[in-house]
């Protein structure tokens, strides 16, 4: 259309007189809007096909509109939908066309038919069916409103009969979306069944049904939002059968958002957000927070519990040497110890508590005072912590770089990322500033422990030197290192004199000439181990100079040292026993304590069989945490799966299988995390995964006589399901990495176990 003098002209994004710009939730920038064109009072009067639509609501509310959500969406209401100005009433008064903020879904269900040109239309009840141009609405006309709206992100389902067959005309009316509006946003489609293929009015709220319960508990999926790939591919994993995989899936009809990319059109009903008392720079090796959660509030002073407080008062020589370096000049400082010995929990416990972050919590000054004096260390004493395990120099480097406020170099195909981000690193240190404190754990975990000593920690020595060159480095380093013979200081000598020492502590000491080397499995431990089951068991520490005196605490102490991962197992079968002062009494109980880790195990196996998990499911599915690659085995299709080939048969009922086993006492061998937006699980320390995976031991025991199980000490109930938490009814925390595990409380023990045939294999 023309006039004298040009054409008509057009006034980008203003709205027709008598249309105002809403000021309600829907204009708000993060709006979150759920609009429905769902028709379902048809002439024919199915109340099947009417129960159906209703339940596809309800699925609706109960997914995007949850009220529990973090983020809920907005449900426009909707009329009855009986003929085609009223569809057309409907996308007016809900302003699809002009809905904005974040995030717009539109579902549409109903009769679908498409007419002899190709053409989509949606059935109304009003609809004659030889007049479908006059009295059915077209239903790319109802997607295009959603598709050209202003909300930045939009997803439209269409569950009709045929509903693939939109595709065509689709196509077409996107290429009049300007590419301003393709790019700047995502814009998607799915239908829910072929181009010739009738809905099955119920099976689609079904389906997501199962799919949104799945979302709930096994998918574990960490992120808020889903990517529209997640979705089709929960979908298809709850259809069962191949022909109805193929039959029945999901349809993109137009993808603009990619498999991979989640959308905020898509909630997860999982998602719940992270909680986090520390900064993110030192995150990777602080205490977890549920795990300060509870110690934070024991410190407190709640009455309901007699922990004395272990977490801030335990280990007090070892955390004084901590806190008296990470307040000093500048050097190294090297904490080693056997396996299990605590040098996580002691670093972790150092890290968090000089976290401004924690330390602005209301709770924190109460627990603070309530710790020795010289154990704690100042705000701000330690700069950024990185944890090692299973990763490389160039990660670690990046980092610390970022932990430090800086972003890495860019790196080109020719560019050595670890030469390139040390040499920034470098360049860091040797600018004047105050004194800069770099936590490394889990050096031995590392991916490649060696070429981060040289490529990471031998460039630094020269900044840990003080009052020489640029030194205003503190660089304290976890690491497991044998315990040397008659090592019984905590300190252990240094320079000529010290004995030879080979593998990681030794290339460390050849790096870093200057460092101390402070153990975690001195003789003072094996007092340190019994106040720690002490704790475990509710009971008062021993007074500073007592001597041992045959008590449980100190009888286990005797035969775990220098082992905290095997105090906290067997501290948490005492204090589960009816009977402690008989158990530890138990000739073949303590016979299991000599075996270490794997005799405590064994008997955990077999307490949670008697318990109603098969042990050899039980163990098959602690081994597969134990093969996992990267940071843990997610549960979804994966973790039932390779627990059934270890296991030479697949699991029946594997979700119940791996609830049952994170409810209950075995939850404690496990520690979680995060990997490829799941949350996986892993062997809470890495002596676990080492006797999980050795085939050579023999962890399944003889079947026990009923006699042979004592009472419960408490109420079946108690233990309840899993909630993702790293922390047991004891409140006893589970440290990052290892020292301690996740755990639930139990409510059997048994005595006088059995071990296997094989009992000779374990070492």
């Amino acid at each position: 259309m023309a006039r004298p003098g040009g054409e008509i002209a057009m006034i980008e994004g203003r709205l027709p007189d008598g249309v105002r710009e809403a000021e309600d939730v829907r204009e708000a920038e993060d709006a979150l809007t759920l609009v429905t064109v769902a028709v379902r009072d048809y002439p024919d009067g199915d109340p099947e096909f009417a129960d159906g639509i209703d339940e596809q609501l309800d699925l609706l509310a109960d997914w995007w509109c949850d009220p529990e959500a973090p983020r809920s969406f907005h449900r426009v209401p909707q009329p009855d939908l009986l003929e085609r100005h009223d569809v057309e009433r409907h996308l007016h008064e809900a302003r699809v066309r002009e809905i904005g903020g974040e995030a717009l879904v539109l579902f549409i269900t109903g009769h679908g038919k498409r007419g002899a040109s190709g053409t989509h239309y949606l059935q109304l009840p009003c609809t004659q069916s030889r007049r479908q141009l006059a009295t059915a609405f077209r239903t790319s006309e109802i997607v295009a409103a959603a598709l050209d709206c202003r909300a930045r992100h939009v997803l439209v389902v269409i569950n009709t009969c045929y509903a693939r067959g939109i595709a065509d005309e689709l196509d077409r009316l996107r290429q009049d979306i300007g590419a301003a509006r393709r790019g700047g946003g995502s814009l998607d489609v799915i239908a829910t069944c072929d181009h010739d293929q009738l809905v099955h009015v119920r099976r689609f709220p079904s389906v997501m049904r199962r799919v949104l319960t799945r979302l709930r508990t096994t998918a574990q999926i960490t992120t808020e939002w889903l990517s529209v790939g997640q979705l089709m591919a929960e979908f298809e994993n709850e259809l069962g059968s191949g022909e109805d995989r193929r039959r029945h899936r999901l349809h993109r009809v137009v993808d603009g958002s990619g498999l991979t990319t989640p959308t905020p059109c898509l909630p997860n009903p999982g998602y719940r957000p992270a909680r986090a008392l520390v900064a993110p720079a030192r995150r990777q090796v602080a205490t977890p927070a549920d795990d300060t959660d509870v110690w934070l509030d024991r410190a407190s002073g709640r009455t309901e519990d007699s922990d004395p407080g272990w977490y801030f008062s335990g280990r007090r020589l070892l955390n004084e040497r901590l806190t008296a370096f990470l307040t000093g000049p500048p050097g190294a400082l090297l904490l080693t110890g056997t396996a299990g010995s605590g040098k996580s929990a002691v670093l972790g416990r150092a890290v968090t508590l000089s976290d401004p972050a924690f330390r602005a919590d209301p709770r924190a000054p109460g627990a603070v005072t309530s710790a020795p004096p010289g154990t704690v260390p100042p705000v701000g004493a330690v700069s950024v912590a990185v944890l090692a395990r299973r990763r490389a120099a160039a990660d670690l480097l990046r980092d610390i770089l970022r932990g430090l406020d800086a972003e890495p170099l860019p790196t080109g195909p020719g560019d050595d990322p670890v030469e390139r981000w040390s040499g920034q690193l470098d360049a860091l240190l040797r600018a004047p500033g105050e004194p800069v404190t770099v936590v490394v754990d889990g050096l031995d975990e590392a991916a490649d422990p060696f070429p981060v000593v040289r490529g990471v920690l031998a460039p630094l020595a020269a900044h840990c030197a003080p009052g020489t060159g640029p030194g205003r480095l503190r660089l304290l380093v976890g690491v497991r290192g044998s315990r040397p013979p008659g090592t019984g200081a905590l300190a252990s000598p240094k320079g000529p004199g010290a004995p030879d020492e080979p593998g990681l502590l030794a290339e460390l000491r050849a790096v870093l000439p200057a460092a101390e080397v402070v153990r975690t499995d001195g003789d003072d431990s094996r007092r340190d181990i019994a106040d720690y089951i002490r704790a475990l068991m509710g009971d008062e520490p021993a007074p500073a100079q007592a001597e041992p005196d045959g008590s449980p605490a100190d009888v286990v102490a005797d035969r775990v040292w220098p082992s905290f991962l095997d105090a906290r197992l067997a501290g948490e079968q005492l204090r589960d026993a009816a009977d402690p002062a008989a158990l530890v009494s138990d000739p073949g109980w303590l016979a299991l304590l000599s075996e270490g880790t794997q005799g405590l195990l064994r008997r955990d196996l077999a307490l949670v069989a008697a318990e109603g998990l098969p042990a050899d499911v039980a163990l098959a599915l602690l081994r597969a945490s134990a093969f996992a690659l990267g940071a843990g085995i997610p549960w979804s299709n994966v973790w039932p799966t390779v627990a059934g080939a270890l296991l030479g048969r697949p699991l029946t009922d594997p979700d119940q299988a791996i609830g049952t086993l994170l409810g209950s006492r075995l939850a404690g061998y496990l520690a979680h995390g995060h990997e490829d937006d799941r949350l996986v699980y892993r062997p809470a320390h890495q002596t676990l995964a080492d006797v999980l995976q050795d085939p050579r031991r023999s962890l399944l025991a003889e079947a026990v006589e009923p006699a042979e199980i004592a009472e419960p000490a408490g109420d079946a109930g108690d233990a309840g399901g899993f909630d993702g938490a790293e922390v047991g009814g004891d409140g006893v925390p589970a440290a990052r990495n290892g020292e301690h595990g996740t755990r639930a409380s139990a409510d059997a023990t048994a005595r006088g176990l059995r071990p296997a045939e094989e009992r000779g294999d374990a070492a």
